[in-house]
């Protein structure tokens, strides 16, 4: 079985016809739902968070078998996630991708277990020390898509947790938490 590192790939990744979008609705909904799980698990494991449609993405493709997703393949695919609500596209044009492995309430939800789980309650930090601080090293939070991030900081601002505040360039964007 080929890997990518750690990541071990699953079986229907040396199966050419996976590589084919499939004319049967059956087998093309079972090739969805595989590929679906296949680039969530990838994604994740290795904190991708933006697929550009046209662009070398390692799993459009597989040398072993010398196959490759068409430009529909890889559109569909994205496209379901999408309509999970675990993605979205970031143009009309549908070529860049946003991966939202975890949803934005759960981005949210792990911010306030890692303000909790490191005493922050009540405390001050710059959007850029949750993204690499030495409090987020070895957590999911640690090199987290800034847009990701900031959705979620603004969905638990609405909600009263925390307030964002300016500061004269983007590094210096802070966030006074309140949980």
């Amino acid at each position: 079985m080929q890997k990518f590192g750690d990541f071990k790939l699953p079986q229907f990744f040396n199966y050419p016809p996976y590589f084919t979008l499939q004319p049967v609705r059956d087998t093309r909904e079972k090739q969805i739902q595989l590929w679906k799980e296949l680039i969530l698990d990838y994604c994740k494991t290795h904190k991708v968070f933006l697929i550009g449609v046209e662009e070398d993405f390692p799993l459009f493709s597989n040398s072993t078998i010398d196959r490759s997703l068409s430009h529909e393949a890889r559109e569909t695919f994205l496209s379901a996630i999408v309509g999970e609500g675990r993605a979205e596209w970031l143009d009309k044009g549908h070529r860049k991708c946003l991966i939202l492995w975890h949803r934005i309430q759960d981005w949210a939800d792990i911010i306030l277990q890692f303000v909790r789980d490191n005493g922050l309650e009540d405390s001050v930090m710059t959007v850029e020390e949750i993204r690499s601080g030495t409090e987020s090293h070895g957590t999911e939070l640690q090199g987290i898509d800034r847009t990701i991030l900031m959705r979620a900081l603004k969905l638990l601002e609405n909600k009263g947790k925390l307030a964002l505040f300016k500061g004269t360039s983007a590094d210096d964007e802070g966030v006074k938490f309140s949980v």
